[in-house]
């Protein structure tokens, strides 16, 4: 094997093939400096060694949608990072089976797996996992959340466990972990690539966009005429390319680890509701963990939301170029990506078309619903009002880290 070839998807599955996928990820992630084949199998065969060193008490199986070697660095959504957080602070008791890259599990269906105890747990973008498991678009509520650092605030609260976390557990068999946080707007195709960047939402009225598997932000799609089309994640970038959509409604950190850069023109930062890559377990095997191993999940969870709220913010910055004139050496830089950040007015005029507050009617039956499936709380106001305990302009890094289960 020469000693700098460089590193390509049959090279990477032969070193997963003898040192194991989960060894052969993490040595990838925790890999500095350019891969090469050389490199990766002597990193694999040294995190294989150490993960062997002791025998574990449980082997959980981890299913990770679209999560493979090739983006590990584009979003930082922390799984690898949890998973081998786990092994060590639990001293070799538990193994995690890592299995990202579709090849267990899907977005919509990552969650079903996991309520079937096919899988232990999983990682999918709350949003897609919300069509088997309805209580997860209480999230989605268009403009309940006015940054990042806000829905970092409320996955730390203390009321996140009898509002979300608890409901989750009751409804769904969900112990709901971590996530990474995004606000979600409109990636617009190549037929705008020689069009204004966008400064208003009245400027995308009419154009047929990709929506995600929340129900909920379909109703906020169609109260901005954005015309929200049901395409799966797989066949978004074949819609895109061929023209027969405008765009996707998505987050930056996911156009840009999909590879959907190279055939966006602009991505318009509608900040209009949640776009959370999220970690989860079936809740049945984390009950049947013995209370010092739960300890150790928590506390990895707690550790990992931390990570996510860390790194994410440097890679959408470093990375993804989720910013105004994104970098050269960026995703979107070198895609020539557009981004289109929109003023205060503009966003508090697209709020006033689709939010709860200023349009409540069309959301009368999700908030109902979703307040009788929390046992009669207002899930929708209370977390409103949660969002908003920090000012609006609080930067992700001054967002305090709290032990949500811990304060409840």
């Amino acid at each position: 094997m020469a000693k700098d070839t460089p590193i390509d998807r049959r090279g990477f599955f032969r070193i997963a093939g003898r040192y194991g996928l989960t060894s052969t990820v993490i040595a990838a992630a925790s890999f500095a400096g350019p891969l090469t084949l050389s490199g990766l199998a002597r990193a694999a065969s040294q995190t294989a060694d150490a993960r062997n060193a002791s025998s574990p008490l449980y082997t959980l199986k981890f299913g990770a949608a679209g999560f493979n070697e090739e983006n590990l660095k584009i979003q930082e959504s922390g799984q690898l990072w949890f998973a081998q957080e786990l092994e060590k602070r639990s001293n070799g008791a538990l193994r995690i089976e890592f299995i990202g890259s579709n090849a267990i599990c899907n977005q919509l269906d990552c969650v079903k797996k996991t309520q079937q105890g096919i899988i232990d747990l999983f990682s999918a973008s709350t949003q897609n996992s919300a069509g088997a498991a309805p209580y997860y678009n209480v999230l989605d509520f268009a403009y309940m959340f006015p940054s990042r650092a806000a829905q970092h605030y409320f996955l730390y609260h203390p009321k996140s466990e009898k509002l979300f976390r608890e409901p989750m557990r009751k409804r769904h068999n969900i112990q709901f972990l971590y996530s990474h946080c995004e606000l979600r707007g409109i990636m617009l195709g190549k037929k705008f690539a020689d069009a204004p960047l966008i400064t208003s939402v009245e400027q995308l009225a009419g154009t047929k966009n990709r929506v995600t598997g929340t129900q909920l932000g379909r109703i906020a799609m169609q109260l901005m005429n954005l015309n929200p089309v049901p395409i799966s994640w797989e066949e978004t970038l074949d819609g895109l390319k061929q023209g027969l959509i405008d765009g996707a409604e998505t987050w930056m950190g996911a156009a840009a680890y999909a590879n959907m850069a190279p055939v966006l023109s602009q991505a318009v930062d509608l900040k209009f509701f949640c776009g959370t890559e999220h970690t989860a377990m079936n809740n049945k095997t984390f009950e049947k963990l013995p209370s010092n191993l739960q300890d150790v999940v928590m506390e990895t969870s707690f550790a990992a939301q931390q990570y996510t709220q860390r790194e994410q913010e440097k890679a959408l910055i470093d990375v993804v170029g989720a910013v105004p004139n994104p970098g050269p050496d960026t995703v979107f830089g070198k895609n020539k990506v557009r981004v289109a950040t929109l003023s205060d007015a503009e966003i508090l005029k697209a709020e006033k078309m689709c939010s709860p507050e200023y349009n409540p009617k069309p959301w009368e039956e999700w908030r109902e619903r979703l307040s009788k499936m929390s046992g009669g709380q207002d899930v929708y106001k209370e977390i409103f009002d949660i969002a908003r305990e920090i000012p609006k302009n609080t930067a992700v890094a001054d967002v305090q880290a709290r032990r949500w289960w811990q304060t409840a």
